[in-house]
């Protein structure tokens, strides 16, 4: 390489929350987030999805422009942002926002306040994205508002968490708190929290809430960073950093890399690699945002000019600016949709970083299924290229068509037309007008997720001569969001158009033109051209139907009839700045909470603030992977099969990734000796670490590789080469269907088979009036999407010991198996769990291995091995939820009532047993929440050559609560009732109830479904509501509504759990649980019990006691028999196991008070215990709760009511309004469980 001389090289400097970094030697490669959670004590950034698309990672970046004399602050995702990129720029993270050290921000404070913290692990970079938008504008002119709120509008509070994902809390806690910060916010709206109580005053609330700061003195820019030159060149033997300043100088660095054959890597912000992963290393990263050519906005007659680094996010404040000058109003119009479509794309973060150049390149390049280059397309934007010294502007859709865009090409600029440029001669003779409308059909409206198709459509009009009507004079259609092609122009269906009068029987042809093609949508057998298809057509139609004004209107079909209607009037379209297609606005989420919670457990059922949440909000919260690295820590990645069934013939690294970074690569032959391939069991099987011959599933763990680095050993896990070999093989099992006809089950254990028959079915369907025979639901999968993915940390200690730090919702299975698979006895085993960053079932028995794995590294190389599993190979090995395929045949009455139901279930488990043996009592005990009359199940567990199916969140209860509303559904479809009638003739009465359930239902006062179902038809004004839903779609065409009222019952089931408390010398108390905090408030609810449970000593200080309370880390030599954290009882169980202890010592504690009492009347808590410890009385006390028959089982009720809204011609669905009513008994803390109902909704 040759590389400039060492006098020329300059340093990367920076700033992190006020601590100035100044580096000469940088691997370019490195990410902003790998240098914070390597190289400093700021862990609060998290690594959800390395892609910027969760939101978890995101960073406040504030950068001087010296040209403006300003500082900009901008939030950006640190997992794509390159470290040498941030050259002269203060980086702030949450813990800078505010700390527990130097006082908690307002922003932690008001997360904390309102339950919006759960698992914790998003909310550091929920902060950073609200702290960024409360910066920004509080800049702004508006006027100052009163104290302790900011200038944001409650939209632009809501919206700036837009692209942050929350798999817990459900979103509405976390709205909340955003929105409080908003001057113009309706503190009525604001939900439970802990600030204030209900009644209480507008200016009362507002004086509780933690004062916000609009000065924001804690991000001060350091005054040396100004003087910092914003040129940077850094070198070393292998890479190099350039950032020119000129074109010239970008010119001279791409003819020497072309001679050199170096391998460049041309960045303006990098965003591109959260979609296209780096597959090979650079030599040199030449960085083109210091190029001002390339960053400039230029406006003249003739439209306006972006340069290429331009950020998207100032690409539409600069189209929105110009939209309010003096341009003609049509193409203020297009300016206006063109930035408004632009606000769609990605997320805030990656639209503050991301260049509209970067988004086309890669478009033309890669194909990338970009909504920005269709947009531009239809507006006939073109495109200035440098290549050498050779300089061409180039039409858009010329460029797109030419080859992939060569290393000595550069685009430097894209250029918006005015409108007058491309007038049609024919119209200027005439009136006319430009109407333009973007379009997009996505996973989510405000952005964060690739359009299944985008479109955009500017077409000229023009009043008709000879009628009254309007002349299509020209037009731009262009479609795009494929996945293999380019965007396009429709350009037979504009010649059609072009020219001829706007009217519904040219709309039937162009719209019969646009489906006889396969131009516009890819051409092949699945459901997805279909639905792309309906798509483009949806579009074409809502645009050119806006225009068509008539009392006639198209109804019940495309032309219902009509071959010509009257057309808007031509004055109308001129007078109109643009006409208002009738698209969705995005409503601001609101709602209401009504708790009833008793006070007599005092502070056991007060709503108080989750333990820890401040700390979550903060980053402060240490997760498995915060925890620091020990003196030469490895790093640990999976090879995997990518074959659901092979022999496995040999496993070799690529050769650029065969270094001395990479140490070694465990397969099942690195088991010791006594050792078992063991990498995760249960009462149900077992599953191996490692395949030993023939992987069995795509995903199933061949290797292990151990590098210095997590990046290196992930790049040398996706460099592996494995060879297969299919034979003497028969074809993998890839359906239920084919495990039954090949007869592969999993048995399933007797004690956890459901009743398979419940009533006499013959009989049932004798008595019914009608039957539906042999239909069928088909269920798919769904992934955990946890924010932390799998991790683990093993630290290898004397005498064969081995500790193991694991993110898991089961300790004590991962103690035993790693205990086993290393040959060692348990007792050589420590496992410690502090929290876990979501779970969700999918960290019960699937993150056994990666602690084994960890710790069977460790072992054989002596030295500490970590991992942290990357999301992509974390989706592809998780497993997630179980498919199923459904076949029953119901019988029912003329009144609805069903009289006997005959199901036959087929469970695909996947290859390994994990915990599927549960799933037929849990499909069952949902299942069995209507009076079916009478019931047989045939479920079978399938196995399959998938990746073993784990529990997700209600597992089999999800499904078999759809699976019986389905049912519910098909019988009203029959009868032509309405379903809601059927089901409310189908609930249990208690006789019912205590024939399906027969050991979980209760005495007669606790079913309280018929008492919520009717109580919820009022709160929710159901009855007039289903009327006006009816009237809506008799009025409407192509948008109707639905609404539905749906019953659950959930049958849980307690489990033994062991707790231990131990109160210190000052009156402190510590409590271990078996239990795991992973967001559900375990830990919160444990504090509260203990806190009650201790005071009824009745001492001074008692009432205080919740403060004196930490819960720790789960350690499972010090904790056994902890058991698995899951189904929704770990929290009482804990709690119950916990009042136990805590019984105990106020037992021990109560003749030491009796004798302070002969001394004096009161007594103070401290004194008790002091005297307590003087005496010798044994201060610590474990207990092991186990559930009695009469509450081992048991079932929740609860019901809701949704409204949805639906676009018949996109797809497009929002929820309008959601009621429920949970009946969960007396809540421990009903915060807490108010937060879990909502997430349980969303998810």
């Amino acid at each position: 390489m040759d590389l400039k001389k060492s006098e020329n090289q300059t340093s990367l400097i920076f700033c992190v929350n006020g601590e100035k970094f100044e580096l000469s030697k940088v691997d370019p490669s490195t990410t902003l987030l790998e240098f914070l959670r390597t190289q400093t004590q700021f862990k609060s950034v998290k690594l959800g999805c390395g892609e910027g698309g969760c939101g978890a990672c995101v960073v406040l970046i504030s950068k001087y422009d010296p040209l403006l004399d300003r500082v900009e602050d901008f939030t950006a995702s640190s997992c794509l942002t390159l470290l040498c990129s941030i050259h002269g720029c203060s980086v702030t993270t949450s813990e800078g926002i505010g700390n527990s050290k130097k006082g908690f921000h307002s922003i932690h404070e008001r997360f904390a306040g309102f339950h919006a913290s759960q698992c914790g692990f998003c909310t550091p970079g929920m902060s950073v994205s609200l702290f960024g938008a409360l910066v920004n504008a509080d800049k702004s002119n508006f006027p100052d508002p009163p104290p302790g709120v900011s200038k944001i509008t409650v939209s632009k509070a809501e919206k700036s968490i837009a692209g942050n994902l929350c798999r817990c809390t459900g979103y509405r806690p976390i709205a909340d708190a955003c929105k409080s910060f908003a001057a113009d916010v309706d503190m009525e709206d604001l939900g439970l929290n802990s600030f204030w109580k209900k009644g209480e005053s507008k200016e009362s609330k507002l004086n509780k809430l933690p004062r916000y700061d609009r000065d924001h003195k804690n991000i001060e820019f350091p005054m040396f960073l100004k003087e910092v030159k914003h040129d940077l060149f850094i070198a070393s033997e292998k890479h190099s950093w350039n950032k020119p300043t000129s074109l010239e100088e970008l010119q001279s660095l791409l003819e020497l890399n072309h001679a050199n054959e170096t391998k460049i890597k041309v960045v303006v912000k990098n965003t591109g690699m959260g979609y296209y992963k780096d597959k090979q290393g650079y030599d040199k990263y030449i960085d083109i945002s210091g190029i001002s050519e390339l960053s400039k906005i230029k406006t003249d007659q003739s439209g306006i000019e972006i340069g290429a680094a331009v950020s998207i996010s100032k690409a539409i404040e600069a189209l929105q600016k110009e939209s309010k000058s003096d341009f003609i109003s049509d193409f203020v119009m297009i300016l206006e949709k063109i930035a408004d479509h632009m606000s769609k794309v990605a997320t805030g973060f990656i639209r503050n970083t991301a260049s509209v150049g970067g988004n086309l390149v890669m478009a033309q390049k890669n194909k990338f299924p970009s909504d920005i280059v269709t947009i531009l397309l239809a507006v006939d934007s073109m495109v200035h290229i440098m290549t050498g010294a050779k300089f061409e502007w180039l039409a858009l859709e010329e460029f797109l068509q030419r080859p992939p865009l060569s290393f000595e090409s550069v685009l430097l600029s894209i250029k918006i037309p005015s409108t007058e440029l491309y007038k049609s001669e024919s119209s200027e003779t005439r009136s006319s007008r430009f109407l333009f409308e973007t379009y997009r059909a996505s996973p989510r409206p405000l952005g964060n997720a690739l359009s299944y198709l985008n479109a955009a459509f500017l077409v000229q009009v023009s009043p008709c001569k000879d009628t009254d009507g309007t002349m299509i004079d020209t037009c731009r259609l262009s479609f795009g969001g494929f996945r293999n092609k380019h965007a396009i122009r429709a350009k037979h269906v504009e010649q059609f158009l072009s020219g001829k009068l706007l009217s519904v029987s040219n709309l039937y042809e162009a719209i019969n033109l646009l489906t006889d093609t396969a131009a516009i949508t890819p051409q092949d057998e699945t459901s997805t051209h279909g639905y792309l298809s309906s798509l483009a057509v949806g579009f074409i139609f809502q645009f050119f139907n806006s225009m068509i004004e008539s009392p006639a209107r198209i109804s019940n079909g495309y032309l219902n009839g009509y071959t010509h209607l009257p057309l808007a009037e031509a004055s109308n379209i001129k007078d109109q700045k643009q006409i208002k297609h009738n698209k969705f606005s995005t409503l601001l989420s609101s709602g209401k909470q009504v708790l009833e919670a008793g006070t007599e457990y005092n502070p056991i059922g007060e709503p108080i603030t989750k333990s820890g949440a401040a700390l979550q909000a903060s980053g402060e919260a240490v997760y498995v992977d915060d925890i620091p690295s020990p003196t030469n820590c490895l790093h640990g990645a999976y090879i995997y099969s990518e074959k659901p069934l092979a022999k496995i013939t040999s496993i070799k690294l690529g050769h650029e990734l065969e270094l001395d970074a990479v140490r070694d690569i465990l397969t099942s032959k690195d088991i010791p000796d006594g050792g078992e391939n063991l990498g995760a069991k249960s009462s149900f099987g077992t599953e191996p670490l490692f395949a030993e011959e023939i992987a069995r599933c795509v995903g199933e763990r061949l290797a292990f590789v151990v590098a210095d680095t997590q990046k290196l050993a992930d790049m040398a896990a996706n460099s592996s080469v494995v060879d297969y070999s299919l034979e003497n093989l028969e074809p993998p099992i890839l359906s239920v269907e084919a495990a039954v006809e090949r007869s592969s089950f999993f048995e399933v254990p007797p004690f956890l088979r459901p009743k398979n028959q419940i009533g006499d079915v013959s009989k049932g369907m004798a008595e019914a009036d009608h039957k539906i025979v042999s239909a069928e639901i088909k269920l798919g999968s769904q992934y955990y999407f946890y924010m932390e993915t799998h991790t683990a940390l093993a630290v290898p200690d004397e005498d064969n010991c081995i500790t193991v730090y694991l993110s898991s919702q089961s300790p004590e299975f991962a103690h035993s198996t790693i205990a086993r698979c290393l040959g060692i006895p348990e007792n050589n085993v420590r496992v410690i769990t502090r929290r876990v960053g979501g779970g969700f079932g999918g960290k019960g028995m699937k993150a056994i291995a990666g602690a084994v794995s960890c710790a069977l590294a460790a072992q054989k190389l002596q030295r500490a091995v970590r991992m942290y599993l990357n999301r992509k190979t974390d989706m592809i090995m998780a497993g997630g939820r179980h498919p199923m395929k459904i076949t029953y045949s119901v019988g029912f009455k003329n009144n609805g009532k069903i009289t006997a139901l005959d199901l036959e279930i087929l469970v695909n488990a996947g290859i390994y047993p994990d915990v599927s043996a549960i799933m037929p009592r849990k499909i069952a005990g949902a299942l069995k929440k209507y009076d079916w009359g009478a019931l047989s199940l045939d479920i079978k567990l399938c196995r399959t050559n998938h990746p073993s199916r784990s529990a997700l969140r209600g597992p089999g209860d999800t499904q078999g609560s759809f699976i019986a509303e389905g049912i519910i559904e098909n019988v009203a479809a029959t009868l032509s009732m309405e379903v809601d009638s059927v089901r409310s003739i189908n609930l249990h009465t208690y006789t019912s109830l205590k024939k399906f359930y027969d050991d979980s239902c209760g005495e007669p006062l606790e079913y309280t479904m018929p008492l919520i179902w009717n109580k919820l038809a009022v709160s929710a004004n159901y009855e007039p509501r289903v009327d006006k839903v009816k009237e809506f779609n008799r009025l409407n065409i192509w948008k109707k509504k639905g609404i539905s009222r749906i019953p659950v019952l959930f049958e849980l089931s307690l489990r033994p759990t062991p707790g231990k408390v131990s109160i210190l010398s000052d009156g402190s108390v510590v409590v271990e649980v078996g239990g795991i905090e992973m967001g559900q408030g375990l830990w919160t609810k444990v504090k509260q019990m203990a806190a009650f449970a201790l005071g009824t000593i009745q001492c001074n200080g008692t009432e205080s006691l919740l403060d004196k309370v930490r819960v720790v880390q789960s350690d499972t030599l010090s904790m056994i028999q902890g058991g698995l954290t899951a189904g929704s009882t770990t929290s009482e169980a804990s709690c119950a196991a916990v009042r136990l202890s805590c019984n105990t010592l106020v037992e021990r504690l109560q003749p030491i008070k009796k004798q302070l009492q002969e001394k004096k009347s009161s007594i103070k808590w401290e004194d008790l215990i002091l005297q307590a410890y003087m005496q010798a009385v044994n201060l610590s006390d474990s207990s092991y709760f186990v559930p009695g028959s009469n509450s081992v089982k048991y079932i929740n009720y609860g019901a809701a009511v949704s409204e949805v809204e639906i676009d018949l011609l996109t797809g497009e669905t929002r929820f309008l309004q959601t009621d429920i009513i949970y009946d969960c008994g007396q809540s421990l803390n009903p915060a807490v469980d108010l937060g879990q109902v909502m997430h349980t909704y969303v998810l």
